[in-house]
């Protein structure tokens, strides 16, 4: 360690700790753990990129909401501020566009389109009120003025520990420049009026340079967790509101419903037309052959009137399995524990039913609970080609949970247009969840949430 006299210089290194982020979504096989690669990865890279752009585009669209908005404001005495407003929330919600593809892009984060502003004539005025009376377009240029001091802070801190990281890394290949042309040892570390430290030794030479590496290590995960911030920034004001996104879970999900109801009906429509109906028509006829051959021959009329006997019982039967299907009396009386049993004794496999309730929930959950787990135990007597299954039925805290499970050869999938996924769709329609684990070779489990409305 070399000393020197002149100007007082200090450096400084703060190492600092960042946070994580969710994982990417292509898994790889890597050979060094995430610490030792994160700085060459191309996630690291595109993240310091976002940082490095967020100041210039972060500047342009303050100055932009700032101005657009004093002006606006200072106009309102006249008719001209309105619409001068509504310009500069229009031009907040373009900057947004871009700032949603920037993520998309650069942090691989998906964040859907807030609702539009239109207005109800479509005209200019129209317009005007509607982007005023809009709550995502408040909410970009809030975006707009907080941003901008943020970018500040997260481009400084990631600009400082990435220069000061790989400018100590790389010490041992530029330090020559100091004696050559500085007149001095090295990277000065302490100087006063009178007396100054410089890192010149090989030994403080490569600490310096292991300094600078723990500093590079660093660095990628300091990155990521200002990232987080601009991530939530991002998803808080620039996306759908979480009303509006429930407003169109709600409409989607009404029109599952609706769909769904339709469908039941057909299906009724069917069942009775093919069913019994035309069992009932069949046995009016012949009724009435039995009838004009009561007179001439009477044995073949008891004959007729006993085959018409066995279909007035196999009608009653498809009626009773059709008011079954509709709601089941069983249900109504006895809650689900019986209703379940009833359901499992007709599986074409053995299953244990368990039933943990301590009082019963509301008719329509009820009823979607008994028509899940029938259908469930349905597809397990056609397609698992398991011996046992077993029904669990329990409540937790406001949630109603269901379990199916079987031994079978497995390989379900809800998402590949089967009957799990119209199953899905449902739930969906009540706030209730499927989830399905079945791997190839089986076991198969079942699981349905839905909420209590007790």
């Amino acid at each position: 360690m070399a000393t020197a006299y002149g100007p007082d210089t200090r450096d400084q290194y703060r190492p600092g700790d960042g946070a994580g982020s969710r994982p990417p979504a292509g898994r790889t096989k890597h050979f060094l753990p995430a610490a030792l690669r994160a700085p060459v990865e191309a996630r690291a890279w595109g993240e310091l990129g976002y940082l490095l752009l967020s100041l210039p585009i972060s500047v342009v669209l303050f100055t932009f909401a700032i101005t657009m908005m004093s002006l606006g404001l200072g106009l309102l005495i006249t008719f001209l501020g309105i619409p001068v407003l509504a310009a500069a929330l229009a031009g907040c919600r373009g900057f947004g566009a871009l700032e949603r593809a920037r993520a998309r892009g650069l942090l691989g984060l998906e964040v859907a389109d807030p609702e539009p502003a239109r207005g109800r004539t479509g005209g200019l005025m129209s317009w005007v009120g509607a982007m005023l009376k809009s709550g995502a377009s408040w909410r970009h240029l809030l975006y707009a003025v907080l941003h901008f001091p943020w970018a500040t802070f997260a481009f400084t801190v990631a600009v400082t520990f990435w220069a000061t990281g790989w400018t100590a890394f790389t010490y041992p290949l530029w330090h020559w420049v100091f004696p050559a042309f500085g007149e001095n040892g090295g990277i000065q570390l302490y100087g006063d009026g009178t007396h100054q430290v410089y890192l010149d030794s090989p030994f403080e030479v490569a600490v310096t340079s292991a300094l600078g590496l723990a500093v590079v290590m660093a660095t990628p995960w300091i990155v990521r967790g200002l990232t987080w911030v601009d991530r939530l920034m991002v998803l808080g004001l620039l996306g759908p509101s979480r009303l509006a996104t429930r407003v169109s879970e709600l409409e989607s999900d009404r029109g599952v419903v609706v769909d769904t109801a339709a469908a039941d009906l057909r299906r009724i429509e069917r069942d009775l037309h093919d069913g019994a109906q035309a069992r009932l028509v069949a046995l009016a006829m012949d009724l009435g052959l039995a009838k004009e051959k009561l007179a001439d021959d009477p044995d073949a009329a008891a004959r007729m009137v006993d085959e018409a006997h066995g279909e007035v019982k196999v009608a009653l039967q498809e009626l009773r399995d059709l008011a079954r299907g509709i709601h089941p009396a069983v249900l109504t009386d006895r809650g689900l524990d019986a209703a379940l049993s009833a359901v499992a004794s007709r599986c074409t496999v053995p299953v244990k039913v368990e039933v943990d309730l301590e009082a019963r929930p509301a008719q329509a959950i009820e009823g979607i609970a008994y028509f899940t787990v029938s259908e469930l135990l349905q597809n397990v007597s056609k397609h698992a080609r398991a011996t046992r299954a077993s029904v669990d039925v329990w409540r937790a805290a406001d949630r109603l949970m269901l379990q199916v499970t079987d031994n079978g050869r497995g390989g379900a999938d809800a998402s590949s247009g089967s009957g799990l996924a119209g199953l899905t769709e449902r739930l969906d329609a009540v706030d209730g969840i499927l989830v399905v684990d079945s791997p190839v070779g089986g076991p198969t489990t079942v699981t349905a949430e839905l909420p209590w409305r007790g």
